[in-house]
């Protein structure tokens, strides 16, 4: 078969090509390494705390540096990945995030341990977009296309919850400083898949060139809206750092909206975002991102803290929310969605969700796993691999090849400002409901076992909130979802040709350049 080639990012090979499920697992296996990097790390925390003895008020900078620098440059290194070549985005992104957690593994110091999550952010913002459009641009065919974004799906949805087991395994039998040398195991991995199956298209129509007021613009007000609740969760909402940054992250994406009308040679397309399907799928990614964090954050505190579970079972724990996760994403792309549609599939899938949400807000300062914990695992797990394969696929099919890299960094980005805000708000809400808590209850004795019992229950009823929140937020994104999402089909076609000729019309009356 003789390889198709639109432009610039277009299909390396035909979709029939016997090398696209090798490509398949290599972008896996990338996307597996930075999707599991968010949650990781928090595992090993205390360890990692102990040994270069930072204050707690720093820890939180060990997550936040990455986010930051993952969530602000996801656009930038998506539409990098269009303008440069996918291949060789896809080797630097590798090549740079193994050598990023290298470093953060060796740290002697916490500035250092900052710093190397910081690049790991960055790299990461290079290589997730990139990975997404190389399997956007690989399968064209219809079938092949859903079985490939279930299976990418399931990695999207469920490698949080890997990154807790395998945090857990790391740090109880070698030390915390593999739950970053373990990058580089995967790096390589996924480098040799790179450099022996992914191929770089012949280059056909004029060079993109790359928005740099809009880059700024859009990096800032990023950086801002992380920051900004980032702050709310450390400082509470009453820190003037935290409105300053939030304030200034509006300021900053409204002027990058009306800069994309005008710029000659727009980092984003506002007509990628103006499908309705497109639309709907980018918000229910920042929903389920938000609620998602109800489980990996607050579970996680329930069954160490209150259940006593050691790091391995606690990773153990998840399990089954990842299993079913990856069989509800295989049913539903390979099945359901041609029988439903992404309207109806999406929406039962949030309902999923918010039902295990619910289903867990019932947890007490006893439980028994099995009968209190598993089937609200699986609910969830069942409705997020509904929501994930054909949100990622409803975002970034209907492109011309040469915007795959942007609408991908897009998908990306939203699932990481949903985890930010997600940790912001259900952290600030659970931790005002523990001290309303406190404030209207009273010790059932002066005891130590006392206090002990009657703290038990302040963070029990804390994390009871955080579950009901969550279930909120799965709430909210079926209704978003059931009147934006079309009944049927894909999002619009929306080609190089369109956008060209909006940008032509906007450009003509005002010549700028980036």
């Amino acid at each position: 078969m003789s390889a198709t080639t639109t432009g610039v990012g277009a299909p390396a090979q035909h979709a029939n090509h016997a090398i696209r499920w090798w490509i398949l697992a290599t972008v896996g296996l990338a996307q597996l390494m930075v999707v599991l990097d968010a949650t990781i790390v928090n595992i090993a925390l205390p360890a990692a705390q102990t040994d270069l003895g930072f204050s707690d008020g720093n820890r939180q900078w060990i997550v936040t540096a990455y986010s930051l620098a993952f969530g602000s440059l996801l656009l930038f290194g998506g539409r990098l990945s269009d303008v440069v070549g996918r291949k060789p985005m896809f080797l630097i992104g590798l090549i740079g995030f193994a050598g990023s957690s290298a470093l953060g593994g060796a740290a002697t110091s916490f500035g250092m341990l900052v710093g190397a999550r910081a690049l790991q952010g960055a790299f990461g913002a290079m290589l997730a977009p990139t990975a997404l459009a190389l399997l956007t641009t690989t399968f064209i065919d219809p079938k092949e296309r859903a079985k490939a974004f279930g299976v990418f799906g399931a990695i999207a949805g469920g490698g949080g919850a890997v990154g807790l087991l395998l945090g857990g395994v790391l740090t109880e039998h070698l030390n915390w400083r593999w739950n970053l040398y373990v990058n580089v195991v995967f790096a390589v991995a996924a480098l040799i898949g790179g450099i022996l199956f992914v191929k770089n298209p012949a280059r056909t129509g004029p060079r993109a060139r790359i928005d740099v007021p809009g880059t700024i613009l859009i990096s800032a007000g990023l950086f801002s809206l992380v920051f900004g609740f980032s702050n709310a969760e450390t400082n509470g909402w009453s820190d003037w750092t935290c409105w300053g940054f939030l304030a200034a992250a509006v300021v900053l994406l409204l002027a990058f909206g009306f800069w994309q009308q005008r710029a000659a040679h727009p980092l984003l397309p506002l007509l990628i975002l103006k499908d309705r399907n497109r639309g709907a799928a980018l918000l229910s990614v920042i929903i389920v991102g938000a609620g998602m964090f109800g489980v990996f954050l607050f579970l996680t505190y329930y069954l160490e803290l209150t259940l006593r579970f050691t790091p391995i079972q606690t990773g153990l724990g998840f399990l089954p929310l990842i299993l079913s996760l990856i069989l509800s994403a295989q049913f539903s792309t390979n099945v359901f969605t041609r029988v439903l549609g992404p309207k109806v599939l999406a929406t039962i899938g949030l309902i999923l969700g918010a039902l295990g949400m619910l289903y867990l807000s019932r947890l007490g300062v006893s439980a028994n796993y099995a009968a209190d914990v598993l089937p609200g695992l699986i609910l969830v797990g069942l409705g997020v691999g509904s929501v994930m394969p054909p949100a990622i696929q409803g975002a970034t099919v209907g492109l011309d090849p040469r915007y795959a890299g942007v609408a991908s960094a897009t998908v990306n980005t939203s699932q990481q400002v949903g985890g930010s805000i997600g940790t912001a708000l259900l952290n600030t809400l659970a931790a005002s409901a523990a001290t309303a808590y406190v404030g209207s209850h009273t010790a059932a004795s002066n005891t130590a076992a006392g206090i002990a019992a009657f703290k038990m229950n302040a963070a029990v009823y804390e994390y009871h909130v955080a579950f009901l929140y969550g279930a909120l937020f799965f709430a909210i994104a079926a209704v978003v979802t059931a009147v934006l999402y079309r009944r049927k089909g894909v999002p619009g076609k929306t080609d190089a040709t369109d956008i060209e000729e909006t940008v032509g019309t906007h450009t003509q009356s005002t010549p700028v350049s980036a």
